[in-house]
């Protein structure tokens, strides 16, 4: 199982702010977008039934931006396991041209969606999000 996922997001007008490009308040809600998204298409329904991921930091480098109409295709993985109850996930916004215009590095934070306490990050929760090497490296 590959531990990437994509999304293509076009700026609508609402996404544009008084410079004529993407506000930085949505492209933070765009990372947000392709996280959830990701752990939707990939955990198990009883992961999703039983946790709940929130942010502790984001950190975004923006080299270029988009107007509207124009698209940008993102692409989220993680490069790494876990650390106790957080892993980090990175999010690229590449635009038509093919440059990553973009590029975030947020960290989440696992919690118990009934108690709302944080859980370290077992195994078989992060294994779908894993590259193959970092899985054989954390089963061994």
């Amino acid at each position: 199982m590959s531990n990437r996922h994509a999304l293509s997001f076009t700026a609508q007008p609402q996404h544009i702010d008084e410079l004529g490009h993407v506000n930085n308040a949505v492209w933070l809600q765009w990372v947000q977008d392709i996280a959830v998204a990701h752990w939707a298409a990939v955990a198990p329904a009883d992961h999703q039934q039983a946790y709940v991921w929130v942010v502790t930091r984001h950190e975004i480098d923006y080299r270029g931006n988009i107007g509207v109409g124009e698209s940008v295709q993102a692409e989220t993985f993680i490069p790494e396991p876990p650390t106790g109850a957080r892993f980090d996930r990175r999010v690229d916004f590449t635009n038509a041209a093919g440059k990553v215009i973009v590029s975030a590095r947020t960290t989440w934070a696992l919690l118990d969606r009934v108690s709302g306490r944080l859980l370290r990050v077992s195994a078989d929760v992060a294994a779908p999000f894993l590259p193959d090497q970092a899985t054989q490296r954390s089963a061994g």
